[in-house]
C-alpha cells in the first residue's frame, strides 16, 4: 500500500509539471570517475583532509602522514584554524565532533557547544519596555557564552587520539608566531564594511586584525597574530587550564566584563565538554549517524530523511521543480517540529525517538501534496505519537585505519562578538544569540524558537550544526558537514540525497545548487544558478522565491574500496580536501 501511494505521489507530480520521468543511477552503481560528471573529486589511498583553508587542510595531512589517527588530525586542523580562518575556525567558540572508531565499529559525540553563565536568565535580551534587544545578543558582553572549544579538543585527543596535546598544536602556534600570508578571502572579510565598523569599536580586535592606522590588510601581506600564539603555547603546556584557569581565563573574563557581560572565573572553571550518544537511522538501507541535541541537525537531518523515504526522490529528477517542491515541503515540517521542541537535553525532555521515528515521517507525509506549496501559517508543531554566520566551519578527516572525524565548530556570527579578549589574541563568540530571546521571535538567523530553547544558567544553546557520518555495511561511506547556519541541516540533507537518490560524485553533489526553506519566512530561498523554468514551476505551485548568497561550506570525504574521494565546497575560496 505505501508503495502504491508513493507511485501515485510521482505520477501526480510528474502529470502536473509535465516532466519525464528519468532512470536513476544509485551512488554505488555509478562510476566515481566518469567523463559525464561536472565535476571531480579529489582522489587519496590512505588518508584525507578536507576543510575551509587550505593550510589548516595541509596541518592535518602532514599529522596523519606522522602516523597519527584521525582524531590527531582533527585537532591539528581545529587549531590551525583558529589561526587561518579566524572569522570562524576558534578556541573562543564551540561545536560538535563525530568520531567514528573503525575497531570498536563504534561512533561517539562529542559535545563541546558553548555554555551560558551561570547567572543568565531567560529575560537577559528584553529591555525595559518588554522587547528583545539583538544588540545585546550579538554584538556585546552578554552575547559570549563560555567558549568549549579547547576542552572539546582536549577530550578528543585524550581518549581517542595518540599524539600529545603539544604536538598537535605546535603547527597552530608557528602559523601565528610567525604569520600567514593573508588570502583575498581574508582580506575582504576583514574589509566588509559591517565587520570593520564592529571590530574598530574594539582596540584589541583593531589591533590584531588591521594596521595601526586602521587600514586594511592587503591580499599577500603578512598578518602575524602574537598573543594567540601565547595562548595556544599556554595551552600547549598546561591543557585545558591553560585557557579555562589563569591569565587567559582572567583576560576573556576582563573583556566579556568590560564589554556589559556576566561572564565570571568560575563559569570558565566550571566549562565541561561532554559525550553524548549519537542519533542516528536509516535511509534506503544506509544507516545515517548524527549529532544529538543540543544539536537540531541530526534528529531533523533523520526526520526529513524519514519523509524523502516515502517517495521515489531519484525518479523526480535532479533539482528539478518537482523534486524541489517534496524537500520545501519536508524542510517545512522539520524546522516548525525544531522550534517546539528542541533545546538542551540537560535541561528539557527532547523526544527523539517520536521525531525520528518513521511512522511519525508517514503522518507529517500525508499533509504533502503533490501540485501545491502548503503555507507555513498552516504548518504547526507536529503532534507527536506516543513515546517514552552564519559562520560556522566544518571540516572531515579520514585515516588509513578507516577512523573517521566528522567535526563542526563556530564563533556564530562572521568573527563572533567581533571583542577580541586583550592581550590574548582570542576572538569571542556571540553563541548566546542561538537562545530564544523571547517565544516566538527570530534570533540572527530568522530561526523562531520556544520555551525549551530559553535562556538559563548553564544552558547550551540550540544549534544547527551537523557533523555527519552515513555508513555503507557497517562502515563509513560520507563524511561530511557544512557552516550556514540554519541553512546546515538542509545543506548536509541535499548532499546525501544527491549521493543516494541522484547518483552524483561527490564533487557533483557538493557543487550542485542548493535551496533552503526553515519554515518561517515561507519563502524558498534559492542559489541564482537555478533555472528560470524551474522557478516558474515552483512559483505556479504557490512557493514564494528568494534568491540569496551561496549556501555553505560542505567538506566531504566518500570512502570506496577505490581509495578516498574528496570535495571541498567550491562556494568558499581557500578551502581544499588533500590526501596521501
Amino acid at each position: 500500500m505505501h508503495q502504491l501511494k508513493a507511485l501515485l505521489w510521482c505520477c501526480a507530480v510528474l502529470l502536473c509539471v509535465g516532466e519525464a520521468i528519468g532512470s536513476r543511477a544509485f551512488a554505488d552503481e555509478s562510476p566515481i570517475y566518469s567523463s559525464m560528471a561536472t565535476a571531480q573529486p579529489v582522489w587519496a589511498e590512505h588518508g584525507m583532509v578536507s576543510s575551509q583553508e587550505a593550510l589548516a587542510s595541509q596541518v592535518g595531512v602532514e599529522i596523519l602522514k606522522r602516523g597519527g589517527n584521525a582524531v590527531d588530525a582533527a585537532v591539528a586542523v581545529g587549531f590551525s584554524l583558529a589561526v587561518t580562518l579566524p572569522r570562524a575556525g576558534n578556541i573562543g567558540g564551540g561545536g560538535f565532533m563525530l568520531v567514528h572508531l573503525a575497531k570498536e565499529n563504534k561512533t561517539i559525540a562529542i559535545d563541546y557547544r558553548e555554555m551560558a553563565p551561570s547567572s543568565a536568565h531567560k529575560d537577559i535580551f528584553v529591555d525595559k519596555e518588554g522587547n528583545v534587544d539583538p544588540k545585546l545578543s550579538l554584538a556585546h558582553g552578554l552575547a559570549v557564552g563560555v567558549p568549549g572549544t579547547v576542552m572539546g579538543m582536549e577530550l578528543a585527543l585524550k581518549k581517542y587520539g595518540t599524539m600529545k596535546l603539544s604536538q598537535v598544536i605546535q603547527p597552530a602556534i608557528q602559523q601565528a608566531k610567525k604569520g600567514i600570508k593573508v588570502t583575498s578571502s581574508l582580506a575582504n572579510s576583514l574589509s566588509h564594511p559591517f565587520i570593520k565598523e564592529r571590530m574598530l569599536e574594539v582596540p584589541a580586535s583593531k589591533a590584531v586584525f588591521y594596521k595601526q592606522d586602521g587600514s586594511n590588510y592587503q591580499p599577500n601581506e603578512w598578518l602575524v597574530q602574537g598573543d594567540l600564539a601565547r595562548s595556544l603555547e599556554l595551552i600547549a603546556k598546561h591543557g585545558s587550564k591553560g585557557f579555562y584557569e589563569g591569565e587567559t581565563a582572567e583576560k576573556i573574563v576582563a573583556a566579556v566584563t568590560a564589554a556589559g557581560g556576566i561572564m565570571t572565573l568560575e563559569d570558565m572553571q566550571n566549562y565541561k565538554a561532554v559525550e553524548r550518544q549519537p542519533v542516528s537511522g536509516t535511509y534506503r538501507g544506509y544507516e545515517v549517524i548524527s549529532m544529538p541535541p543540543p544539536s537540531s541537525g541530526g534528529v531533523h537531518i533523520i526526520e526529513m530523511l524519514n519523509m524523502l523515504e516515502l517517495y521515489p526522490v531519484g525518479e523526480l529528477g535532479h533539482n528539478s521543480a518537482a523534486n524541489i517542491h517534496l524537500l520545501a515541503e519536508v524542510m517545512k515540517r522539520a524546522y516548525a517540529d525544531r522550534s517546539e521542541y528542541l533545546g538542551d537535553p540537560d535541561f528539557v525532555d527532547v523526544p527523539l525517538k517520536a521525531l525520528t521515528d518513521k511512522n511519525y515521517a508517514k503522518h507529517l507525509s500525508k499533509q504533502i501534496h503533490a501540485d501545491k506549496a502548503t503555507p507555513s501559517a498552516q504548518i504547526k508543531p507536529g503532534k507527536l505519537l506516543p513515546y517514552e554566520s552564519d559562520q560556522t566551519t566544518h571540516y572531515s578527516v579520514v585515516d588509513k585505519w578507516g577512523n573517521a572525524v566528522s567535526n563542526t565548530y563556530t564563533l556564530n556570527f562572521s568573527y563572533g562578538s567581533g571583542i577580541v579578549a586583550a592581550g590574548t589574541g582570542i576572538l569571542l563568540n556571540n553563541e548566546m544569540d542561538d537562545f530564544s530571546a523571547m517565544p516566538g521571535v527570530p534570533n540572527g538567523f530568522g530561526l523562531v524558537g520556544g520555551d525549551a530553547n530559553a535562556v538559563q544558567g548553564n544552558k547550551r544553546p540550540l544549534s544547527s550544526m551537523t557533523p555527519t557520518i552515513v555508513m555503507k555495511n557497517g562502515k563509513p561511506f560520507i563524511v561530511t558537514g557544512s557552516p550556514g547556519g540554519s541553512r546546515i541541516i538542509t545543506t548536509t540533507l541535499q548532499v546525501i540525497s544527491n549521493v543516494i537518490d541522484h547518483g552524483l560524485n561527490i564533487a557533483e553533489a557538493t557543487a550542485a545548487p542548493r535551496i533552503h526553506h526553515q519554515w518561517l519566512p515561507d519563502e524558498i530561498r534559492i542559489e541564482k544558478s537555478l533555472n528560470v523554468d524551474t522557478r516558474r514551476l515552483l512559483e505556479a505551485k504557490g512557493h514564494q522565491l528568494s534568491e540569496k548568497s551561496a549556501m555553505g561550506s560542505t567538506q566531504t570525504i566518500m570512502v570506496t574500496d577505490k581509495g578516498l574521494f574528496g570535495a571541498s565546497d567550491p562556494r568558499r575560496a581557500d578551502s581544499a580536501a588533500l590526501g596521501y
